[in-house]
Formats: structure tokens, sequence, C-alpha cells
């Protein structure tokens, strides 16, 4: 069963890995080896988490591991995919009875 409206890992990150060990965006960002505004921008909910992003999520913080954030990031984006389900143009395949 599909979650409903899974959160943005930035604002996991933030309220679950960057608040309680008191890391302030800029020294975060200075220990992830990206910008302030990168960072900034995944947590604010601007941009997505890359795979990159979650490499050194993983590789600073050593858990949950990189493909933990980008299921989350997946899940979030497939949520907000659905909900655009009715733009979508497409023609069904009828299932063939055997």
């Amino acid at each position: 069963m599909p979650m409903h409206n899974p959160a943005h890992p930035g604002e996991l990150l933030y309220e679950l890995v960057l608040h309680p060990l008191e890391l302030t965006l800029t020294e975060a960002a200075r220990r992830l080896g990206v910008s302030r505004h990168t960072l900034s921008r995944l947590v604010h909910t601007q941009t997505s988490l890359t795979p990159e992003m979650a490499l050194r999520l993983e590789l600073t913080f050593g858990t949950p591991d990189a493909a933990h954030w980008l299921r989350l990031q997946n899940a979030h984006d497939l949520w907000k995919a659905r909900l655009q389900t009715h733009r979508l143009q497409v023609q069904p395949v009828a299932a063939s009875v055997a």
C-alpha cells in the first residue's frame, strides 16, 4: 500500500539528522563537501536528492545508507506523479483472458 504524502528526504534530513546533532546548514554543508546553497535547497525541498548526495549523507553521517535516502526520494516523487495521473495520456492494454 503506497504511503500517503511521503516526506521529502530534505525534510527528514533536517528533522532527523541535522537538528538533533545541532548542526547548522553551514557546518553540515562543509562536512558534506557541498555549498550551503545546495544543502539549503535540499532541506527546503526545492531540489531532489541525487545519488551523489545520498552517498555524501551515508559517508558523512553513517546511517541510513544511500539506498535508503534514494528510496525516500523515489517514494516522494512517485506520490507527486500519482497526483498528476489525470494528465497522462495513456491507452491501457486490456489483459487477455486465458
